[in-house]
């Protein structure tokens, strides 16, 4: 009699056992589906946190100052000390800062930037410090694409390589990259202005592979006058737009205009200085929005 219920007793906990293993394998399943694009409340300035459903790490621009090692302590294991790639879109201070004490703190494996010159003290920073992390450095151009998985970076803008060439404002050199996962798709425009996104709607006009449709859109230079226009909002037609600015900021960004053309569209606008934190997580098609504030 003994011996029956512990048998019964193991057979019980043997099917405990291969319930529980069941739901983690669908809990894994699940979570292997899902792409999660965090932009980070960081002031003034621009940082996204871009974890792909196969583990990859990759940052858009740092901030303008040490906040984003802070954010990515809430987003990365306390162990994990290793970021696949670091986009640059340009070297302004308010997107280069953050990123300097990340290379000191984090082992980076690959950096993506346009490779230009400016005679600034942070410039020559991260020239020192990319030249002692010896990642592997990708210019970016339009002819080229970074994968990570089923991930796809896809490089819009600069046309060509800007390596070497110097550059007082670097906003009209800046990255403007088109991230696609299944059928979702987030275009990141860093700084760029009217003026090279008017380019990119002629360029796409010639060639039909262009295709600027994108479900979120992070718009251009903290949402000032210059950076979007209707023509834009008509092409890429986001369902959502996220604008990371600072609490009072001194250039009152987000500017009306901005707002009331994306009003016009019907498109959600999340606002870092208002929502905090937002991460968009993908799930297909389905996008799930969550906020800090």
């Amino acid at each position: 009699m003994e011996n029956r219920k512990n048998l019964n007793l193991l057979l019980v906990l043997l099917l405990i056992l291969a319930n529980a293993f069941v739901w983690q394998a669908l809990f894994n399943l699940e979570r292997d589906q899902v792409l999660e694009v965090t932009f980070f409340d960081i002031g003034q300035g621009d940082s996204i946190f871009v974890e792909t459903p196969y583990g990859h790490q990759i940052i858009i621009d740092g901030g303008p100052d040490s906040k984003i090692l802070e954010k990515l302590a809430k987003e990365m294991p306390l162990w994990d000390k290793t970021i696949d790639l670091i986009i640059l879109t340009h070297p302004e201070k308010d997107h280069i800062i953050g990123l300097l004490k990340v290379l000191e703190r984090y082992k980076v494996e690959q950096i993506l930037w346009t490779g230009i010159v400016r005679n600034t003290a942070d410039y020559n920073k991260w020239q020192e410090l990319i030249q002692k992390e010896k990642a592997k450095i990708t210019i970016a151009e339009s002819s080229k694409r970074i994968k990570a998985g089923k991930v796809f970076f896809n490089i819009l803008y600069p046309f060509e390589s800007l390596e070497g060439e110097e550059f007082k404002n670097s906003n009209d050199t800046s990255i403007i990259a088109q991230l696609i996962f299944n059928n979702s798709s987030f275009l990141f425009t860093g700084d760029a202005p009217k003026s090279i996104k008017k380019k990119i709607l002629s360029r796409c006009k010639e060639d039909i592979n262009c295709l600027l449709n994108s479900d979120v859109l992070k718009v251009g230079h903290h949402g000032s006058k210059t950076s979007i226009s209707e023509e834009f909002l008509e092409e890429v037609f986001p369902e959502i737009a996220v604008i990371s600015c600072g609490r009072d900021n001194p250039y009152n960004h987000p500017h009306q205009e901005v707002l009331k053309n994306l009003e016009k569209f019907g498109i959600e606008i999340l606002r870092t200085d208002i929502n905090g934190d937002i991460k968009i997580s993908c799930f297909g098609k389905e996008l799930k929005i969550e906020t800090e504030l």
